[in-house]
């Protein structure tokens, strides 16, 4: 059983940055690609950003520029540096990594922009 831990999340000003970290219980050479998704209240999980195995990356349109995601496969953690954050960008943020034709899913980290 594969399992994703994500942290880092926590309150921050608008304008501020936070880097997410989801640590794989295993070597995440296994996964074909992993990606980071976000949850604001009363709306649909989304998509944020997606990297693949040989490094390509792909972002929702309005988060470019933004955040960037990074895979550490030494460290089998996948990284999210979020930027110039907006109150927008509040919501629960969730690691998930495809192996295997299986999805596999973090408990997710909440992220906070106020003032």
């Amino acid at each position: 059983q594969v399992q994703l831990v994500e942290s880092g999340g926590g309150l921050v000003q608008p304008g501020g940055s936070l880097r997410l970290s989801c640590a794989a219980s295993r070597s995440i050479f296994a996964f074909n690609a992993m990606g980071w998704y976000r949850q604001a209240p009363g709306k649909q999980r989304a998509l944020v950003a997606r990297i693949l195995s040989g490094g390509s990356a792909f972002y929702a349109d309005s988060l470019k520029g933004r955040f960037t995601i990074s895979r550490d496969n030494a460290k089998n953690t996948l990284y999210l540096q979020m930027n110039s954050l907006k109150p927008e960008d509040t919501a629960v943020y969730y690691c998930n990594g495809e192996a295997s034709g299986r999805l596999y899913w973090g408990q997710g980290t909440q992220v906070t922009v106020s003032s």
